[in-house]
């Protein structure tokens, strides 16, 4: 790879939001791209390259179309980034996995739904077609990881993604814990890197970071026991972010 690596940014099914994310860096975008050579972004810039080290991915994978684009993508980059939570592990979208497709058509597209070209099959994250190198996680990132994560890329150095809780997050910021207030929060169980901002900010954890890659699962059943919760109550508040997501081994850890 150059010292100054080629990116390219492309989207899938998704808001947009954490390219908006990007496009809010304002001046510390222009010392990214002191490091960084942008060569296709439709929603910043017109030009268009096939040619590129680094492909930025945002977005859900909804259609098997989207499937083989994404895989030439993927053999053209060096380094392959999964952008945000739809693209990580699926996002909101992948709450329509909960139903079946002919469902979901009639309900979105209602009299037009059997059309061939409002086609769709359940959603799968970036990393369920194609290898990914790094995700940055959130709903929407943070955008201090992100250029920390490109910063690293650009010197040649392996990004150190978080794999610990926002639990750990919330204590170091003093929070009292949400669970105090009687509400389920996905802190044990969410990979932190957002500065536990929910919390901090008064509310409960979402869970938009996706689940930490070894959650402790017996304690997070027993903070659920201890504060008169159920499974079925954390299992609930999954949904959103988490559909269809493994949180450990076994069949009753499937949300």
């Amino acid at each position: 790879m150059t010292s100054k690596p080629r990116v390219a940014i492309f989207d899938f099914a998704c808001c947009e939001g954490c390219q908006l994310q990007l496009v809010n860096l304002e001046e510390e975008l222009l010392d990214l791209i002191a490091v960084v050579q942008p060569v296709q972004w439709r929603e910043a810039m017109t030009e268009h390259s096939e040619d590129y080290d680094i492909a930025i991915i945002e977005g859900s994978i909804t259609r098997a179309q989207d499937e083989e684009r994404l895989k030439e993508i993927r053999a053209r980059a060096k380094v392959l980034i999964a952008l945000g939570a739809c693209a990580a592990m699926g996002g909101v979208n992948r709450l329509k996995n909960n139903f079946t497709m002919d469902d979901v058509r009639a309900r979105v597209y209602g009299k037009d739904s059997a059309m061939p070209h409002l086609d769709t099959q359940p959603t799968k994250a970036v990393g369920e077609v194609v290898k990914v190198d790094f995700a940055v996680h959130g709903c929407p990132i943070t955008k201090s990881e992100f250029t920390s994560i490109a910063r690293c890329l650009a010197l040649g150095k392996t990004p150190l993604i978080p794999n610990h809780p926002v639990c750990v997050e919330c204590k170091m910021a003093g929070n009292v814990c949400r669970f105090e207030y009687s509400e389920i929060c996905l802190g044990p169980v969410t990979r932190a890197g957002c500065g536990a901002k929910c919390p901090s900010g008064g509310f409960w954890c979402y869970g938009c970071r996706g689940f930490v890659d070894d959650p402790n699962v017996n304690a997070a059943r027993d903070i659920m026991a201890h504060y008169g919760k159920t499974v079925a109550d954390l299992r609930s508040r999954m949904l959103l972010y988490n559909s269809q997501q493994e949180l450990a081994n076994g069949p009753d850890t499937q949300y």
